[in-house]
């Protein structure tokens, strides 16, 4: 065996805990500081206490609170993309076609959809200069945006 490898043992290091407990066991450091024990370890002394070594509950609610806020404010930038009230002029629309369905009383999203739903493609095919195609892109770019749009058919 090698000479001068081991560490120092020490048969009487001094073990203390944060609660005030002292025992004495053999180890290699002379001290040893400790955070729990069996004198204030929740599972024997059967308190459900919450044992916080610095701060890490806290930490952990705070980023439980920086979560909800990131997610209730990711649900917000939805819920304004897909809102009913959006004007069909903010979409990638020629204002031609904006201007055809405004003056038919198709002036939002929700206007749009609730003439789909109510007599499908051939409510809005009514519109004399809306036709298919253009139908079918403001669909297109409604869906891209997040909207359910009705699948309709022309009947």
């Amino acid at each position: 065996m090698k000479e001068a490898i081991h560490p120092t043992w020490y048969p009487e290091a001094q073990v203390t805990c944060a609660c005030g407990n002292t025992w004495v066991t053999g180890a290699t450091v002379k001290a040893i500081r400790t955070d729990i024990c069996s004198a204030c370890h929740p599972f024997y002394t059967g308190e459900q206490r919450i044992v916080d070594t610095e701060g890490q509950v806290d930490r952990f609610v705070k980023r439980l609170q920086q979560r909800d806020a990131i997610r209730t404010a990711a649900e917000d930038r939805v819920a304004s993309r897909t809102s009913p009230a959006l004007s069909l002029s903010e979409l990638d629309l020629a204002k031609r076609y904006v201007t055809l369905l405004a003056e038919n009383g198709v002036e939002n999203v929700g206007d749009f959809v609730g003439k789909l739903e109510q007599g499908g493609d051939d409510a809005l095919l009514e519109i004399p200069g809306i036709g298919r195609k253009v139908i079918a892109d403001i669909k297109k770019m409604l869906r891209n945006r997040g909207y359910e749009i009705p699948e309709t058919q022309a009947q």
